[in-house]
């Protein structure tokens, strides 16, 4: 009994520390200290993405086109995991910030299990009717049967990989960015090198890269498993488990504007699937390449990003809006520098980039350097609506966050997609993402003022 006392009473003066960091630190090394690690997971993951494409693009513009239309159902995975992952970690910090660490307790726990089941209902329903799913996903014919290798993998893992993202995300939003790094890069680490060996020497194929990703994010998921019991991390604990309508509220609105960007950004690879089908599965493979290539930029935008969400909630819950404003701004201006350099890089070196995983076919490099060159223009906008995004998320504005994650890959992509297609053909297709992302910006331009205001004027009656 005493012992149990004794714990407790670190685990209170743990997080009591955390909760001085969080609120009192400076905001440019807070912010660097929480968003490297973060950028450095969100890269490693969108690389091993990559490899997975890298190493099946040496069977064929089929196979790679399978993996292509694969990555909508991961999106749909995400969307769960994200769902559950940032409804619970945003109410987390903001509850860290009024130290209610009962609360918190209850809604790490509520989080995880949930989407842990969640996760298995899917694979099961999934592995059910995957002839189907494959078909639904966009899959031509030819493409279909690389498809399904791979897919039949990805639905085995589903209860494990949607769990891993929730546990990624409530270490980051506790402020123990360090932890979850080092479970998604140990599986990077081993899904980069079981690619090669299960496609090639075991002759497996595309579904050698799925296998190859699922036994990688299971090792992820116990090492992220581990990093709840370090450093003062809430603790996970089946008793814990509430599945209440008070809990479930706050996840949803912390976590609808995730599920809408994931959700719609499974949908508009579908949509793009389709529309890029009628070119043949070499466009198919083209728009795959330039979706894992830009993902990739993307996550560099997302990892510093959710850098800044643990401090947003922090310090929102703790009411110290100024801190939260200096955080915002201070984000924006290292995002925007960064990206413009990495526009440049693909604008220059686009006809490279997209040879590198497909080397040889000169159709997937025309279309694939088009479509890169044409989002690589509109890189430098998508910081701002990203933190934009991530700002109203993390502090509960469920309405304004969910319309703003919905803009760039629903609200204007698919409307822009089929439009543009319609009267450019293939160009159409090709720069549909750039002018989606144009409008996003002027939509995130706006709510992201109104908002900062708001905090401006909560910072005066504070004070």
């Amino acid at each position: 009994m005493e012992q149990k006392i004794n714990e407790q009473s670190l685990q209170e003066k743990l997080q009591e520390e955390k909760f001085k960091k969080m609120t009192e630190s400076k905001i440019p090394g807070l912010i660097i200290e929480l968003g490297i690690p973060t950028t450095i997971s969100m890269l490693i993951t969108s690389f091993y993405n990559m490899a997975d494409t890298f190493f099946v693009g040496k069977i064929g513009t089929s196979a790679t086109g399978g993996v292509g239309v694969v990555f909508s159902l991961m999106a749909i995975i995400q969307a769960m995991g994200f769902t559950f992952g940032h409804g619970s970690g945003n109410y987390i910090s903001r509850q860290l910030g009024k130290h209610d660490y009962d609360d918190a307790s209850q809604m790490a726990s509520t989080g995880f299990f949930s989407a842990l089941i969640a996760g298995t209902l899917f694979g099961i329903t999934g592995l059910l009717f995957i002839n189907k799913l494959v078909e639904i996903l966009g899959a031509t014919k030819t493409i279909a049967p690389y498809a399904k290798q791979y897919a039949m993998y990805i639905l085995i893992g589903s209860p494990y990989m949607t769990a891993s993202l929730v546990l990624n995300n409530q270490l980051r939003y506790q402020g123990s960015a360090f932890y979850a790094m080092v479970g998604i890069a140990t599986g990077a680490v081993i899904n980069i090198a079981l690619d090669p060996i299960l496609i090639f020497v075991f002759n497996m194929g595309t579904g050698g890269a799925g296998l190859a990703t699922i036994i990688s994010q299971f090792v992820s998921f116990l090492l992220l498993l581990k990093g709840c019991t370090k450093a003062g991390n809430l603790r996970l604990h089946f008793r814990d488990f509430n599945p209440s309508v008070r809990l479930y509220k706050e996840i949803i609105r912390g976590g609808l504007p995730s599920f809408c960007r994931q959700g719609l950004s499974s949908l508009a690879v579908i949509a793009l699937n389709f529309a890029a089908g009628i070119y043949g599965d070499a466009a198919i493979a083209a728009m795959s390449i330039v979706s894992k290539v830009t993902s990739f930029c993307y996550a560099a935008i997302m990892g510093f990003g959710q850098g800044f969400q643990p401090v947003c909630g922090f310090n929102y819950g703790a009411k110290l809006y100024g801190r939260v404003r200096e955080a915002f701004f201070f984000c924006i201006n290292v995002i925007t520098s960064f990206v413009i350099v990495l526009s440049i890089i693909c604008i220059t070196g686009a006809p490279y980039i997209i040879q590198f995983f497909r080397k040889g076919d000169m159709t997937v490099t025309a279309i694939g350097t088009a479509t890169l060159r044409a989002q690589a223009l509109v890189f430098p906008l998508v910081g701002w609506i990203t933190l934009t995004n991530m700002m109203l998320q993390t502090i509960g504005k469920a309405v304004s966050a969910s319309i703003l994650a919905m803009a760039r890959q629903g609200i204007f992509f698919l409307p822009f997609l089929m439009v543009l297609s319609y009267y450019l053909g293939l160009t159409g297709i090709e720069i549909a993402q750039t002018v989606a992302d144009i409008a996003s910006f002027l939509l995130a331009l706006a709510l992201g003022i109104i908002e900062l205001r708001k905090l401006k004027l909560l910072e005066k009656h504070e004070m």
